[in-house]
């Protein structure tokens, strides 16, 4: 969550109902994050010294608003170029393609080349378990679980087929525009 909120301090400054917007808006399609993460996130990135407090409304409240520091950027641009390790495959994807505008064109596609790596890894291993899973000895009283097991492997394999094709769609767009 820290990177997506980077991603968006890099647009503008922001306030807290600022990020939790942004995050209603549309990040929560992909990325959900309650007010309390957010605050959480905010105070972690505050400590770390990758963002600051720009400013700070006069009353009761003092609305802060938020701001990226240099370490800030730093930080953002590795975690954009590293390879995709998270364990939520489609959120951290999605973070990263939703910030590429913050990156040079052939940073881009290193950053797809890193996701279509990590969809690409994901669906060997699914396709191995497909290979002996069908096959697999299932004693009776489990049958209908199993034929429900076999379904998500189903769903797993052509999700990955999609994306890879859609990645690769992307990446080629991309490699064009570089």
């Amino acid at each position: 969550m820290a990177n997506v909120i980077l991603a968006l301090l890099l647009l503008a400054p922001m306030s807290l109902y600022d990020l939790i917007k942004a995050f209603d808006q549309g990040i929560s399609l992909f990325y959900s994050a309650s007010s309390g993460s957010i605050k959480r996130a905010l105070d972690g990135l505050l400590k770390k010294g990758h963002i600051v407090v720009a400013d700070v409304q006069p009353g009761a409240r003092g609305r802060k608003t938020y701001a990226i520091t240099d370490e800030g950027r730093a930080a953002f641009h590795a975690w954009m170029l590293a390879p995709v390790d998270e364990t939520d495959l489609d959120a951290a994807a999605l973070a990263r393609i939703r910030a590429l505008g913050h990156l040079a064109p052939n940073e881009r596609v290193i950053v797809l080349e890193h996701i279509r790596a990590r969809v690409a890894h994901d669906l060997a291993a699914l396709e191995e378990i497909d290979a002996t899973a069908h096959d697999a000895p299932v004693p009776d009283e489990l049958r209908s679980h199993a034929r429900y097991g076999l379904a998500t492997l189903d769903y797993g394999l052509m999700s990955h087929r999609a994306t890879l094709q859609w990645l690769d769609d992307f990446l080629r767009a991309e490699q064009s525009h570089s």
